[in-house]
Order: structure tokens, then C-alpha cells, then sequence
């Protein structure tokens, strides 16, 4: 099992609930290794999608938005203010979207997908001046996950979008050459941003799952046993690491605190103009998509 993160973190600590729980049913039969962080063996964070594809590893979790250029369907969960809050993207999650994306993945990747950690509501940090509107951003450059809708999402907002990896991404925040990112609080902190960024401001703007996915070849050769102990042990981690993350969350909130940043909550008229900016691309959403994939979001 593998992922991109230190061993301490909520998605490091469910891999690790999963594995406790195939080698309690199965002994010596079945030995769980783990690469709790690709990155520290000189991999990059996209790489753990071939790796488990390829069987290299048999089980790993990334975020959705790496696949949408597999799978462009995946880019209705990428719009943006979709969920008005935790409980709703879970619903939705847990419900027929979380299905459907699972069934564009699986037709269209070796994978078999288990289920969806939640890696949250993701907020724009920042190296230059405080933003608590769109116009705020202006003629910043901005990391983005490897998604169109993410881009165009920025673009919009007046910001300069760049796609990079989050190696990459940490190396140019380091060096002072990237102005903005934009990730869950427990990110930003896991990843040391905030030693370089001052302003966090509590956009909002994306949810994000990430899909717990194992090497197809490998789960279908697999004993019927093993892979209903799997499927009932990720179900158990998913509720686990929701717990979780909601600590993390908490814990980055006072670590960004304790680095002397500034932690800004734009007022209702503020995140209003976040929403304005990026309501063509929604607009634009059905037409792309269909109405019934909207449907599914909108869990009509």
C-alpha cells in the first residue's frame, strides 16, 4: 500500500486501519508493506496512479482530479461551490455520484475503486497580500491540481493557473517563484506552505475525494475472501479518516496561527464574488456534462 505523505497524516493512518484489518483476518497469510510517502524515493505525487496500476504497488489513494484528463467525466466533481458543506459532499459521496465516478473509473482505468477519503474543502493560501475577494487574486500565479475545470476555475477568478505537480509545486513555494496554491488546511500545513505563505483565506472553493483504487489484475486474481475483507476494511477507514481529517483541520488552523499568519474568513458579500466569478463555468456545467450527471450533484 502506498501514498504521498507522511506517516502521521489521516490517509497514512487509514491505509494503516486497512492493513490491520486484512492481516488480523488472514495471519500470516497475507503480509501488508507500506510506502507511506512516494515522494521521499524521488517519485512524484501523480506517480502513485502507475504505480498501483501497474501492480508495482497493490493499493493507493489519490486525488480525483489526477485522473480527469483519463476520464473528463470526473471534472462534475471538480466545480466549483458544489456542496454547501461536509455533510452534503459526503451524502453525495456516499450516494450516486460516488458510484457513478467509480464506474467511469473502473471502464476506464485498471482499477478497482473501494472507496473515497475525503480530502475536503480546499482554501488559497498565499505569499503577497491578504485576499478576501476575487479581485484579490489578480494576476497571481496559482498551483492547481491537473484539471481543466480547476484551471478555468482560476482563470476566471483573474489569477494565473499553473498545473504542477506538488513536488514541484513545494520547490517553487520554497523558492519564492509560485505566488499561490490552494489545498485543505492540513495540506498546506503537511507540506510545510505555511512557513512561506502569510495570508490563508477560507474560500472554500473546491471538495475533493480522493479514491481508494487497488491494481485491477491484482483484486481479481485475488481469493473471494480477501477482497470482501478489503472492501469492508476501506469502508471502516473511510468513516475513520473523515474523524480524522476533521482534526487535522483543526490542528492546521492552530499551527497557521502559531506561524504568525493571517487566517482570513471572508464575510458573505466577500465569498460572493468568488461565486460570481466562476458562475459561467457553471452555467456552461450541462452542457458539458449532461442533465443527468447534474442530476447526481444536485441529488435530485
Amino acid at each position: 500500500m502506498g501514498g504521498y505523505g507522511p506517516s502521521t497524516t489521516c490517509f497514512s493512518k487509514a491505509l494503516k486501519l486497512v492493513g490491520d484489518r486484512v492481516e488480523a483476518a488472514f495471519g500470516d497469510a497475507v503480509r501488508v508493506r507500506y510506502v507511506w510517502n512516494i515522494m521521499d524515493l524521488g517519485y512524484r505525487a501523480e506517480d502513485i496512479l502507475w504505480l498501483v496500476e501497474s501492480g508495482i504497488l497493490s493499493l493507493g489513494y489519490q486525488s480525483s482530479s489526477y485522473l480527469t484528463d483519463r476520464v473528463p467525466e470526473l471534472g462534475l466533481a471538480d466545480l466549483p461551490f458544489l456542496f454547501a458543506d461536509n455533510d452534503a459532499a459526503r451524502a453525495a459521496m456516499d450516494g450516486a455520484l460516488g458510484d457513478w465516478m467509480t464506474s467511469r473509473i473502473e471502464a476506464q482505468c485498471g482499477y478497482r475503486i473501494l472507496g473515497w477519503f475525503e480530502n475536503g474543502f480546499r482554501h488559497v493560501s498565499n505569499r503577497l497580500r491578504p485576499v478576501r475577494s476575487a479581485a484579490d487574486l489578480a494576476g497571481m500565479s496559482i498551483r492547481v491540481l491537473p484539471s481543466d475545470v480547476h484551471a478555468r476555475s482560476f482563470a476566471l477568478l483573474g489569477a494565473t493557473p499553473l498545473r504542477l505537480d506538488l513536488t514541484e509545486a513545494i520547490a517553487r513555494i520554497a523558492a519564492g517563484t509560485l505566488d499561490a496554491q490552494e489545498n485543505p488546511l492540513a495540506n498546506t500545513v503537511t507540506y510545510g506552505v505555511h512557513r512561506f505563505h502569510p495570508f490563508h483565506t477560507l474560500t472554500g472553493h473546491f471538495y475533493v475525494s480522493r479514491p481508494v483504487f487497488v491494481c485491477r489484475d491484482q483484486f481479481d486474481g485475488w481469493p473471494l475472501a480477501l477482497r470482501e475483507t478489503l472492501r469492508a476494511a476501506v469502508r471502516e477507514a473511510v468513516v475513520a479518516q473523515r474523524v480524522l481529517t476533521a482534526e487535522e483541520d483543526d490542528d492546521a488552523r492552530g499551527a497557521i496561527a502559531a506561524a504568525g499568519c493571517t487566517l482570513i474568513t471572508p464575510t458573505a458579500g466577500e465569498h460572493a464574488t468568488f461565486v460570481d466569478a466562476v458562475a459561467p463555468l457553471l452555467a456552461d456545467a450541462e452542457a458539458t456534462y449532461g442533465s443527468a450527471a447534474m442530476r447526481l450533484i444536485r441529488q435530485e
